[in-house]
């Protein structure tokens, strides 16, 4: 209750009156009562105050536990609202008294500031004829002014009674109807109590139905509750009063308007608006409040505000919010916003996407699930029992084909705008996730999937930042999926893909059927290599393989299957398979069938928008034509790409030397029969383990080693962020060496996860690293052509044998390592480094010739005229060690076994 203190809000105006206080009313409780909170405090003193001298009609009452329900008292209505119009809100002034043994306190308001001025509201009232006086010498003025209403008819004087009592509708019978038939309109309302911060009890106008109302998509600080369903004092929550003064301040006994949206058990749910605004959005500005998902969902409109709101509260820390940390990724510009292209869809909730850079990403849609396996039982430790053998998710699991193939038809090959909500962090066996927002022609994807109920809305925690920035429409969108039971809100109907899986034995079945049909539709599922691929033939509903026919084309890295280990690419294969992949994956082909194999694959032709993929794979130099394709009707076409790569020297053709090229250079060797001798001074490198060699020209060795040490001052002035270079195979870069941990110029060779294989393009050798080693080169360092040259020794072959083979490498390397040599190139083969002869510096020894003399190298046949000398001297010194039974020629000649009679060639 309030204390009555002297100040500059009491003051006494005559001698034995009460004194004079300031407030401002909080509410009407009826024509003669109201309750007046003091003009200062947060949250002030309140008191309740009756008019002294008059009783107002008595206010309808609902049935409770210990009393009948009850109507108004006729006026009793307009009394009341005849005092909320006039002070709910306003400053007043009030002098109270508590008459001896009374309960109560009585007195009299004055509306206004100064008192001379002041409306006497106790007055007006009786004036209006809203009250009946009791009538003592004290109260005469009040007993002219009742009389002179009772002549003028006034109120309650006027007759016709009847007409002013109210037809109350303290509960409603079909809430549901009830919210369909106000048709999402506003409807004019007053506040009666504010229960908390998020639920209000109002009367809706002008039928008086009494309704309890939660506000939808907020939920404000509660009060725990005792025996007696009454606050209690003892357990106070955070910001639970200042919520309820909030909301009591600016709306209780307010004209408002209210936006019926849903019903919680009991409860309706809406939207309050009065003058200043949604009183939702205002909470959750201050901190008071924080959206909820599950009412947020029923706004037909504004839920966006309301986040905006929220986010607001939570970045300005305010209130509840106060030690509030953001969880999601602090992403600015291209990260977190981009164009890309979708170059595959991964089941029903990810896409890989292709960014301008060429770069492939993996995007998971934000805040969905794909349709899910039901029916799947535990093991007795809880754990779903495994799948059965041949088990096909996207075939198997309802609705999860029909989710993938609206997005494949949606997307695929589609330029899209993403934005990056969160990304979740890899958690027990699952990686890490990108979660983003993908959007097409404006339309929100995810969203799109929910409405057509192919996915399902993750439900978080309230304090869970990590969700879509299009949270509410994705809600709204499963509200209307379920509503309209589609897709896996179905109750019937459910589809079932049985899908025959075409093997050895099922080939020879659809062969013949495939090949009347000539051309055939399908959708390609997988990319093997270059040209091998699954596909999905809706028609028959069927899996095969499918081989391009026509064409030899490389194969792509194999990882390792049951017992197979894993294999390299061979070259060229990467290239082709991602061509492949970027042509027909996941689009809609053509397909005509021309043979199998003894697995059961099927061979033939493919055509991707009218073009013949084996063509394509000829013309880009990624493939050669098979012997086989002469026979086919596709041939010239297939001769003709050839040639045009071949022309163009693409891919596997870089190396390629036209046979009129060929013929010229035997021509020469036939006319110029002379050996040509021009020595180049070289240190030795590197020795592979083929027998291949790098050098390095002695002369330049003084700028590769300036260049290696420029790079490393580089990198000390900027060092590189480890990880941030994503390598790819051919790439040159610049890779740390484990055994000096120094920087080196190298190239790219084999990508396989995080280990990468790189040449020293300078010194020639090899190192496999992990990718944090890698680092972009500075432009500066790129452009010089690599320092070392891979050559072959001329006229010899490593032995066959491993342990002879190991020998020569070992003593090749004794004889060259750290000497300078002289180099001179005698002949080039395509496809092989430059064939050359090795000289010590003064002519005196020929490397290879002291290597075949020691029994460790074969000597080849050659037929070239100038080389006949250089051929002789090699072939007398094997004689020599066969004769001496050197080391390969230990257990006689061993190139007997070649003859004839032997089976070989």
């Amino acid at each position: 209750m309030l204390k009555v203190v002297d100040g500059p809000f009491a003051m006494t105006t005559q001698q034995n009156l009460p004194p004079l206080h300031r407030g401002i009313v909080k509410q009407v409780l009826s024509g003669d009562s109201v309750i007046i909170r003091a003009s200062q405090g947060a949250p002030p003193p309140e008191k309740q105050l009756i008019f002294s001298g008059v009783t107002a009609p008595k206010l309808g009452r609902r049935a409770t536990d210990g009393s009948d329900e009850t109507k108004d008292e006729p006026w009793a209505w307009e009394a009341r609202e005849f005092l909320r119009k006039k002070l709910i809100g306003e400053e007043v002034l009030f002098r109270c008294e508590k008459p001896p043994n009374a309960t109560r306190e009585y007195g009299v308001v004055y509306l206004g500031k100064d008192l001379n001025t002041a409306e006497n509201i106790t007055e007006s009232l009786v004036s209006e004829g809203f009250v009946t006086v009791r009538r003592t010498q004290d109260n005469s003025r009040l007993s002219e002014l009742e009389d002179a209403a009772k002549t003028a008819g006034k109120g309650k004087w006027g007759g016709n009674n009847s007409e002013h009592v109210r037809d109350i509708k303290w509960s409603v019978d079909n809430m549901r109807t009830f919210i369909d038939k106000q048709a999402g309109k506003p409807v004019k309302a007053i506040i009666e109590h504010v229960r908390d911060g998020s639920t209000v009890r109002a009367f809706l106008l002008p039928d008086f139905n009494h309704v309890t109302l939660m506000i939808s998509g907020i939920r404000c600080p509660g009060f725990k509750l005792d025996d007696k369903g009454k606050p209690d004092p003892n357990t106070e929550v955070p910001f639970a009063k200042e919520a309820r003064y909030f909301v009591e301040v600016r709306l209780l006994q307010r004209d408002v308007e209210i936006v019926l949206e849903s019903v919680n058990n009991n409860n309706f749910v809406g939207t309050i608006l009065y003058p200043k605004g949604n009183i939702a959005e205002l909470l959750l500005k201050e901190g008071l409040a924080r959206c909820v998902d599950w009412s947020i969902a029923f706004m037909k409109s504004g839920a966006d505000k309301l986040r905006a709101a929220e986010r607001q509260a939570k970045e300005g820390k305010r209130k509840m919010w106060k030690d509030w940390q953001s969880s999601s990724p602090q992403l600015t510009g291209k990260e977190k916003e981009f164009t890309a292209t979708v170059v595959e869809v991964v089941n029903g909730d990810a896409l890989m996407v292709k960014l301008a850079n060429n770069q492939v990403k993996k995007m998971f849609l934000s805040s969905i699930r794909p349709p899910k396996e039901v029916g799947r039982a535990a093991d007795e430790d809880g754990k779903p029992t495994p799948r059965p053998k041949g088990f096909r998710p996207l075939y198997d699991i309802p609705w999860m084909f029909e989710a993938r193939e609206f997005l494949r038809k949606k997307l695929i090959d589609k330029k899209v705008h993403v934005v990056i909500d969160y990304i979740q962090e890899a958690r027990d066996s699952f990686p890490e996730k990108t979660c983003a927002t993908v959007t097409i022609g404006g339309v929100n994807v995810a969203e799109a999937l929910v409405l057509k109920g192919y996915a399902t809305v993750v439900r978080y925690r309230p304090d869970d930042d990590q969700r879509s920035s299009h949270y509410d429409d994705l809600l709204s969108a499963e509200t209307k999926a379920i509503k309209s039971q589609k897709g896996i809100h179905a109750k019937k109907d459910i589809p079932s893909h049985r899908i025959i899986e075409i093997d050895a034995v099922k080939s020879k079945q659809y062969f013949s059927s495939f090949q009347r049909a000539e051309r055939i539709n399908g959708i390609v599922e997988f990319v093997a290599s270059g040209s091998r691929m699954r596909v999905f033939i809706p028609k028959e509903h069927c899996l095969c393989t499918f081989l391009l026919g026509g064409i030899n084309c490389p194969r792509g890295a194999r990882p390792a299957m049951g017992n197979q280990p894993p294999s390299e690419a061979e070259p060229f294969g990467e290239e082709a398979l991602a061509f492949t992949k970027e042509k027909c994956l996941q689009k809609e082909v053509t397909v005509q069938v021309e043979s199998t194999d003894k697995a059961g694959n099927f061979i033939g032709w493919l055509w991707i928008d009218n073009t013949n993929l084996s063509v394509a794979l000829v013309q880009e130099g990624l493939a050669s034509m098979h012997p086989t394709a002469d026979r086919s009707k596709y041939s010239r076409e297939l001769k003709n790409a050839e040639d045009s790569a071949k022309q163009r020297k693409l891919k596997k053709w870089k190396d390629y030397v036209e046979e009129k090229e060929e013929e010229e250079k035997v021509e020469e060797e036939r006319t110029n029969p002379d050996r040509k001798v021009s020595y180049e001074e070289v240190v030795i490198t590197e020795i592979t383990k083929e027998g291949t060699f790098f050098a390095q020209n002695y002369n330049l060795g003084a700028k590769a080693e300036a260049l290696t040490t420029k790079l490393r001052q580089e990198f000390q002035a900027n060092p590189p962020l480890p990880g941030a270079y994503t390598p790819k195979r051919g790439d040159i870069c610049a890779a740390k060496y484990t055994v000096d941990e120094e920087w080196y110029r190298a190239k790219v060779d084999k990508v396989t996860g995080s280990s990468v294989t790189v040449l020293y393009i300078d010194y020639g050798n090899m190192e496999t690293l992990n990718s944090t080693r890698l680092a972009s080169i500075p432009a500066n360092c790129a452009s010089e052509k690599p320092y070392a040259t891979e050559y072959s020794l001329a006229c010899v072959s490593l032995p066959k044998d491993v342990e002879y083979a190991d020998l020569a490498l070992k003593y090749m390397r004794e004889d060259t390592m750290g000497r300078k040599l002289l180099l001179n190139v005698e002949y080039r083969v395509p496809g092989v480094p430059p064939c050359v002869t090795l000289m010590t510096e003064g002519q005196e020894e020929d490397i290879a010739k002291n290597l075949i003399t020691d029994g460790l190298l074969l000597v080849e046949k050659r037929r070239e005229r100038r080389l006949n000398k250089l051929m002789n001297e090699y072939r007398a010194a094997q004689d020599a060690a066969k004769k001496n039974h050197s080391n390969i020629w230990e257990y006689g000649d061993i190139t007997e076994d070649d003859a004839n009679e032997f089976g070989t060639r």
